[in-house]
């Protein structure tokens, strides 16, 4: 017999998995290519925890997978806590996804089995105020049942480390290694609900922290004076597109004094079916279909869309003549850098170790930012949770002071609140900057422009080729081996000044042939540096069969930069396509 197929037997068999979970699995008896999708693997704990399709089946997200999961955190635990006088708790939140409460339940009452008190929020809330909570209450670890902007047939489950930032290593491949080391579903404690209350094990949170998180992020306003001329006048329009975001952005924007703040109704309440849209992604137009809509009714200056767990935020903004504008995540990001960066300058002076953090698929313009400003700049590898590991650093060395982080994919953090994006911190502060720039008589574009006239053009964008099954594994990876061994010279007329080997730990310049190391953490990145401030990155995605390509070009103008940026796009696609 197949091992899928004893394990789907297993399944059917066990007194242990309850009956809506066979009767699940009978229903798919006489259909073997869906029994074996569901069992032919385990749902692979990663880096930044599990993320699956809800059901049941060792290859989705289900209460066992959880429980399984939980216990292999609470072994970790326990071992990190040895000879340690007590053992702090886990926070747990959740996100508007179905299974979202009940697998935060699951969770909660596996770290109780295991002696572990869990934090668990009483309803819905962002992923950066699980990232507070952590801190706030001082637990060892914490747990976010959340899948993003997946699809509303999806669910995951994030960890979270003592310091608030998802887990890095040596935290990671420990708790990896200790779910793997769980060969039998069974092994999972689990105990009553009332019990573990009783025992002091589960403790429903709520209010107390809801009040320190946005008490924390209005602290962080540097221009209080802009919000109280112009807050009342300003109008937003804001989607929490379903999500988790509703509440918090509300109050933290009418708690400041923005008076004029409208809700898109339709994307208004939590909903995992998230029923209009097709996956609820602030970076796609459909997302904005209905705020553009209403705030062009309203002739609302700006359109704020945060992503279901509310750590992303989406833009649009209106110019002087009423034409609404789009800022992806480097633009937004720049323009809240710039902000926060150059008011802390005027209002108090910059500290001499501040340094503006950015992903090494993060754009150009944040080193000119940095330049301008004369503050430090560090690249990361992707992923915010290497943000928030130089947040950690910073504060055990004694030395940097943490400015602005951001990531191309629409998520930054003002402020050390939070170790991971937040989406409602830049809502407000993004707020605060449109009231601040209309004082000035600016619109938020007019201030976007301004960069650009300061800094120079810079446009970046993102390619992807989608290879499924084994053999596109396969071909991605031989890309990535073409590349590594054969490094071009040239890209889309551009001459390669350098190339970065991530996963070989090497800088080489292409012209001395000069070699030294990246200084970051091993991983399957491919890196160009080219002329005329220009850039390509190669990277397969973490989560999906793709392979992306990032660039950036910087032009003398607008239409200048989205020619230049076009034609780079197409070259890099045509230089792969000879490759497959």
């Amino acid at each position: 017999m197949e091992a899928y197929r004893k394990a789907y037997e297993e399944w059917l068999s066990n007194p242990y998995f309850d009956e809506a979970t066979k009767s699940e699995l009978k229903a798919i008896e006489n259909d073997e290519n869906e029994i074996k999708e569901r069992f032919y693997t385990e749902l692979a704990f990663g880096t930044a925890g599990l993320r699956g399709i809800i059901g049941a089946g060792t290859n989705r997200m289900n209460q066992y997978v959880v429980q399984k999961a939980t216990q292999g955190l609470a072994n970790y635990i326990i071992k990190a806590c040895a000879g340690k006088a007590d053992r702090p708790g886990v926070a747990i939140a959740y996100d508007s996804r179905h299974m979202s409460p009940e697998f935060a339940d699951f969770a909660a009452l596996t770290l109780a089995a295991n002696g572990i008190k869990a934090y668990v929020f009483e309803s819905l809330r962002p992923t950066p105020e699980l990232s507070f909570a952590v801190r706030e209450l001082g637990c060892i670890a914490g747990i976010n049942i959340t899948a993003s902007h997946n699809p509303p047939e999806y669910n995951g489950y994030k960890v979270y480390w003592e310091d608030g930032a998802q887990i890095t290593p040596p935290h990671d491949t420990g708790i990896m290694d200790e779910v793997k080391a769980i060969t039998d579903y069974t092994a999972a404690k689990t105990m009553d609900k009332d019990a573990a209350i009783a025992a002091g094990l589960y403790e429903v949170i709520g209010e107390k922290i809801d009040d320190a998180f946005i008490g924390c992020l209005k602290k962080l306003v540097l221009h209080p004076e802009a919000i109280s001329q112009e807050g009342k006048n300003l109008k937003i329009v804001y989607t929490p597109l379903h999500g988790t975001g509703n509440i918090p952005a509300r109050r933290v924007l009418k708690e400041l004094g923005f008076e004029n703040v409208f809700v898109v109704p339709e994307q208004e309440l939590p909903n995992g079916d998230f029923p209009t849209v097709s996956y609820p992604n602030p970076e796609a137009d459909e997302a904005f279909e209905l705020g553009l809509k209403l705030a062009k009714e309203l002739d609302a200056d700006l359109v704020l869309a945060t992503d279901p767990d509310a750590d992303r935020l989406g833009v649009r903004v209106k110019d002087s003549e009423g034409v609404y504008h789009t800022l992806t995540g480097n633009m937004s990001g720049c323009l809240l850098a710039d902000y926060e960066i150059s008011q802390k300058k005027a209002l108090q002076g910059l500290p001499e170790d501040g340094v503006l953090i950015k992903t090494i698929v993060t754009t150009n313009m944040a080193d000119a930012i940095a330049n301008y400003y004369g503050t430090g700049l560090t690249e990361v590898l992707t992923g915010f949770k290497y943000i928030g590991q130089q947040i950690l650093g910073f504060e055990q060395t004694g030395k940097g002071t943490y400015l602005f982080g951001f990531e191309e994919s629409y998520g930054c953090l003002i402020g050390t609140h939070a170790r991971d994006k937040d989406a409602i911190v830049a809502v407000m502060a993004l707020a605060e900057a449109a009231a601040y720039y209309k004082t000035q008589g600016k619109t938020l574009w007019d201030a976007m422009i301004d960069m650009y006239e300061r800094y120079g053009y810079y446009k970046d964008d993102i390619k992807s080729i989608t290879l499924k099954g084994i053999e596109g594994l396969q071909k991605i990876q031989e890309i990535l081996d073409t590349l590594r061994k054969n490094p071009p010279t040239e890209i889309g007329g551009y001459k390669v000044l350098s190339a970065r080997d991530y996963k070989m730990d090497t800088i080489t310049d292409i012209a001395t042939g000069e070699v030294k190391p990246t200084g970051l953490p091993n991983s399957n990145v491919l890196y160009y540096d080219l002329t005329e401030n220009a850039w390509l990155c190669v990277r397969p995605s973490g989560t999906e069969p793709k392979v992306k390509f990032y660039f950036g070009i910087k032009g003398i103008s607008l239409e200048d930069a989205d020619e230049k940026s076009a034609a780079l796009g197409e070259q890099v696609l045509s230089m792969i396509n000879q490759m497959l």
